[in-house]
């Protein structure tokens, strides 16, 4: 929140979980305060350790006189800082986010592994969009230290057989990782902030794809995203458009978790039925003839309308409690693949652990857990959860 007071005094503050971004460069000329420090150090010409981060329920005090202070106008409460900002959201040339995006990227290679049944021979490794081009450079890194683990191995088993010579060492040796781009964005469009209309006619025409790189239905494509939000491009163009390359397999690696639940914090995603993940929820439900909990559930939030906002908890967690993230995974793959195309469809997440493992400081993953840190926001999911039985296209909060 940011403020300028009639006789000349500004103040800027940090809500006491520090759930968004805050940052500060000041000198005797001017004071300046952005969501994000690369927006700073580009338009100021200034270096990365001169940017300060305003710390949870601080306030950075302008007096009309020129004097600036870092005040505490709120006793801070356990961190909980937004880690959607470092997954996608905020700009990855932040050095700190470009390296925990790669961590992302990296901590996925044994998954990806396991689902090529460690065919790398026959494997291609892309992107899409451009924002996932950084954890697409991590994931690369990932699979090249296990596929030199995978080389040593096989130069060992040889040599303890006595079978090790020129020729095999070679072809071990030249063992590498298929990376190409695949998937191209025509259009500088980002179709996750665009309204519903406009997505549709967006997706269906934005991207092209690299003809003449996969073997037919012998190739297995891998293809890096970000986060999966809706689902509507990768079904409506992504899949489909990379079906046409004629693959045996597509696999869509997600660098985030699955996203499950909204936000009310300042990004706009509040409506559940707009999830993937919730709608192959209520898939596996009407697949298991477990509905009636739908309406369970909605009974639960209806009370919790009750109490105390303090004693308000998020009752949509028991859901998502009668699956895996297995189960999960595997419907959604169902979901986001489109009627009539010939290649396997795979999609593969993120796990809430290692989203902690590559963004340490940034614990905020009520997106992905449900774990909101604001009475608040339990309040909300609880809303969007009514919102979403009563057929109401308006938003919890």
């Amino acid at each position: 929140m940011a403020g300028l007071i009639g006789h000349g005094d500004a103040f800027v503050l940090r809500d006491p979980a520090g759930i968004r971004p805050a940052f500060y460069y000041y000198d005797d000329e001017i004071a300046v305060v952005a969501s994000e420090r690369p927006a700073i150090q580009t338009s100021l010409n200034i270096r990365y350790f001169q940017v300060k981060e305003l710390k949870p329920g601080h306030a950075l005090i302008i007096k009309k006189n020129g004097t600036i202070t870092e005040e505490c106008c709120k006793d801070p409460v356990e961190p909980s800082p937004c880690s959607f900002e470092r997954i996608y959201f905020s700009r990855g040339t932040d050095k700190d986010i470009y390296l925990e995006r790669k961590k992302l990227g990296e901590l996925l290679a044994d998954k990806i592994l396991k689902a090529i049944d460690y065919n790398i021979e026959n494997t291609i490794f892309s992107f899409i969009p451009n924002t996932a081009e950084v954890a697409y450079l991590g994931m690369l890194k990932g699979l090249e230290q296990k596929l030199n683990e995978i080389k040593s191995k096989q130069i060992n088993d040889h040599l303890a057989a006595g079978t090790l010579n020129n020729e095999t060492l070679t072809k071990i040796i030249n063992q590498e990782i298929r990376s190409e781009k695949l998937a191209v964005k025509d259009e500088k469009l980002r179709t996750f902030i665009a309204d519903g209309v406009s997505r549709g006619q967006m997706v269906s025409h934005i991207y092209d794809v690299t003809y003449g790189i996969v073997k037919n239905e012998v190739d297995t494509i891998v293809l890096i995203d970000d986060s999966i939000v809706r689902g509507t491009t990768l079904k409506e163009s992504i899949v489909y458009i990379l079906s046409t390359l004629k693959p045996k397999k597509i696999i869509i690696v997600s660098s985030a978790p699955q996203i499950r639940y909204p936000d009310c914090y300042g990004i706009d995603m509040s409506k559940m039925k707009e999830f993937v993940a919730f709608r192959a929820l209520v898939e596996l439900l009407e697949q298991e003839g477990k509905t009636e909990l739908l309406q369970e559930v909605y009974n639960k939030c209806m009370e919790q309308e009750q109490l105390p906002i303090e004693q308000v908890a998020n009752q949509v967690k028991y859901l998502y409690d009668q699956f895996t993230d297995d189960q999960i995974s595997a419907k959604i793959s169902e979901l986001i693949t489109p009627e009539n195309i010939k290649p396997e469809v795979q999609v593969i997440y993120q796990s809430i652990e290692d989203l902690h493992i590559a963004c340490p400081n940034n614990k905020g993953d009520w997106y992905f857990s449900g774990n909101y840190p604001t009475p608040g926001g339990m309040r909300v999911v609880n809303r969007a959860f009514m919102n979403y039985i009563n057929n109401s296209d308006q938003r919890a909060y």
